[in-house]
């Protein structure tokens, strides 16, 4: 009886420590789910969908297809996790139809939604009250010489660990969204109206509200 409790302790245990380091695992690669803001704050979820998303649909005007849109699946980073600007930056690479498409026609937009993010439950993703965002703007070239450069550089390669290892002859340069538009769906009756000026400068209590 006794072997029986403790090898039913050792077990507890076991499971207990194999949690705790998938917590703190989690924790260091930030994929601990975040709080999910009011659904009525509709600039404090769009930065919050930005600030927790790392990847998203990037679409460009492709000129190899005679201008037709072209979306690709792409990594970003806005800035560190909970600390971001809400401008999205880019790693691409001259072999890659996106960076080529920009700079002929830097019309661009770029898309997130909240269902990586693991909020969303057992919803469908297009369910309104399942949040996206779709950014529009011009996909501008970052000066490489720049701080500009240099910090977003340094934010992409923290949260994306395996692009410093990317081939150093792909010509990976920096780019980011310059954004004119934002389209939010967060709740039924249609998109939510925020402003460029509402979403980059936000509040103090939005920002609270996304960290």
């Amino acid at each position: 009886m006794d072997k029986l409790r403790v090898s039913v302790l050792l077990c507890f245990a076991l499971v207990f420590l194999g949690s705790c380091i998938g917590f703190a695992e989690a924790g260091r690669r930030g994929l601990l789910v975040p709080h999910k803001p009011d659904h009525e704050d509709a600039v404090a979820t769009a930065r919050w969908l930005i600030s927790q998303n790392n990847w998203g649909v990037l679409s460009t005007i492709s000129i190899d297809l005679g201008g037709a849109p072209f979306g690709k699946v792409v990594l970003f980073s806005d800035g560190l996790l909970d600390k971001g600007h809400g401008i999205p930056y880019f790693y691409k690479s001259s072999l890659d139809p996106t960076p080529r498409n920009a700079m002929k026609d830097a019309r661009s937009s770029f898309a997130v939604s909240e269902f990586p993010i693991g909020t969303c439950g057992k919803k469908d993703p297009e369910n309104p009250t399942c949040a996206k965002l779709t950014l529009t703007g011009k996909l501008k070239l970052v000066d490489i010489n720049s701080k500009e450069a240099s910090v977003a550089k340094e934010v992409l390669f923290a949260t994306h660990p395996e692009m410093k290892y990317w081939p150093k002859d792909h010509n990976f340069q920096i780019f980011k969204l310059e954004i004119e538009d934002i389209f939010l769906v967060n709740w039924f009756g249609g998109a939510k109206p925020i402003t460029v000026a509402q979403y980059l400068r936000p509040r103090i209590s939005q920002l609270a509200s996304v960290m």
